[in-house]
């Protein structure tokens, strides 16, 4: 079967930086990327590059990170009072939040976002809420798995259900 809208894709791939070759996700066959093709919940440039290939096909091909994740950008920087990381005790704890970490975050709508730690002063934290991936060039590498017809429930759901893909 060939990769096109509506069929249900397996990949197996290593992601890694494109600049600097270091790798940042891979797939394994028992655990592959399952998902509804042309439904727009992957990079769309991901999408075209495996559109009309079969199972057993391979690929290799890089996306740029303004047609990935974008770049970071000013919008993205946000300045927190240091007193929002503080515990009931009023204590700050400098070993957890350091300049690099990742920290899971709300916001006032309840919205799960997270943010890289950019400077932490006696004052404030400056957080990056970019996505972990903006500036990175991405390199793609694998082959197709599996290719078959999408359940119209899968469709109507706008994504795949089963073994790798959603369970509700």
């Amino acid at each position: 079967m060939t990769v096109k809208e509506n069929m249900v894709v397996s990949v197996n791939y290593i992601l890694s930086n494109h600049k600097t070759g270091e790798k940042i996700e891979e797939t394994n066959p028992e655990q592959p990327m399952v998902f509804l093709y042309g439904v727009g919940s992957l990079i769309p440039e991901f999408e075209e590059n495996l559109l009309g290939k079969t199972e057993g096909d391979l690929f290799d091909f890089s996306i740029t990170s303004e047609m990935a994740y974008g770049t970071s950008s000013e919008e993205d920087i946000a300045v927190i009072p240091i007193d929002v990381f503080h515990d009931e005790q009023g204590n700050f704890d400098t070993a957890y939040f350091t300049v690099g970490k990742l920290i899971p975050m709300s916001d006032g709508q309840g919205n799960q976002l997270r943010g890289k730690i950019k400077e932490v002063t006696t004052e404030f934290i400056k957080m990056d809420f970019s996505h972990p991936l903006a500036g990175v060039d991405l390199h793609f590498k694998g082959s197709i798995a599996e290719v078959r017809p999408a359940t119209q429930d899968e469709i109507d759901h706008g994504h795949a259900h089963g073994p790798g893909g959603h369970h509700h």
